[in-house]
């Protein structure tokens, strides 16, 4: 089995919609893909409704989350989208997504590129407007030659000259969110420093006594040293370890099912949830 547990879809930040989005996975060969947007769930029902026989779909969610100043991320898998508390502080990230952002088009503005909300508006259509529409913007403008250039501290990343905060979650506060609606957490990848601070290592061993299922490490953004030593520490901590492609559509450089996940790992997330359950493909439209 070919399995790929970190996907984006126009609901978010990537550029294929969700019903193209599994069809391309279909296509690519993928028996299991997961559609994890930001901090929202919007495009689950398109994907179920076109999803092909013979790919399996994993609902879930990239919660956009924060610890001591450092942003971080966590995949949450077979949640229930309609759990209370879970649904009020994805809603509260999300409403803080098109003030942060108007708040870097201002920034970008005084540093003297001529980028407007309107454009960056237009980039997001209807996904949850974020950073990588703001750096789409500035490779429309010749400013940088790609989104990934984009995110450096001269612009977007972390701390950068045009980085503006926004609302995210505390991450002990989303692995309780995030199991009291029956899901299953895997920090999301962990020791991507290509875009900006990290949280320290460290930190996965109090994340894991509070009940962390997983860690995301084969990841286009960690080479085969840092996966290693990730290997190490899942093992030490009896975390599980996955592996995705974190696929964009054309926006970043990532190629679906470029990672994948072990079948046995997937299989014990699917035991693991009891929010929802994994979607078998039936010929969709």
């Amino acid at each position: 089995m070919r399995i790929d547990l970190h996907t984006h879809s126009t609901a978010s930040d990537g550029t294929d919609t969700p019903a193209q989005l599994v069809r391309k996975a279909a296509a690519t060969g993928l028996d299991v893909v997961a559609l994890t947007d930001h901090d929202t769930t919007r495009g689950h029902a398109e994907a179920v409704a076109a999803l092909p026989e013979g790919l399996t779909l994993v609902t879930g969610a990239e919660l956009s989350c924060r610890l001591d100043g450092v942003s971080m991320h966590m995949l949450a898998y077979l949640f229930d989208p309609e759990e209370p508390a879970l649904l009020a502080e994805r809603e509260l990230v999300r409403d803080d997504r098109v003030p942060r952002a108007r708040a870097m088009v201002a920034r970008l503005n005084e540093l003297g590129v001529p980028v407007t909300w309107e454009q960056v508006a237009r980039i997001a259509g209807a996904g949850s407007v974020g950073r990588p529409h703001v750096a789409s913007a500035l490779v429309e403008l010749g400013v940088v030659p790609t989104v990934n250039d984009a995110f450096t501290a001269d612009w977007l990343a972390d701390g950068g000259r045009a980085h503006v905060d926004k609302h995210e979650t505390d991450p002990f506060e989303a692995l309780r969110l995030i199991k009291g609606a029956g899901g299953v957490a895997v920090f999301a990848h962990p020791a991507a420093a290509k875009r900006g601070r990290t949280v320290p290592e460290t930190a996965i061993a109090d994340l894991a006594a509070a009940g962390l299922d997983g860690i995301e490490v084969d990841h286009m953004d960690h080479d085969a040293e840092t996966r290693a030593r990730l290997r190490g520490t899942a093992k030490e901590l009896g975390l599980l370890v996955t592996g995705s492609s974190d696929y964009h559509g054309s926006r970043k450089t990532c190629v679906l099912g470029e990672y994948t996940t072990d079948p046995e790992v997937y299989g014990e997330i699917t035991r693991r949830a009891f929010g929802a359950f994994p979607v078998p493909g039936a010929g969709g439209a």
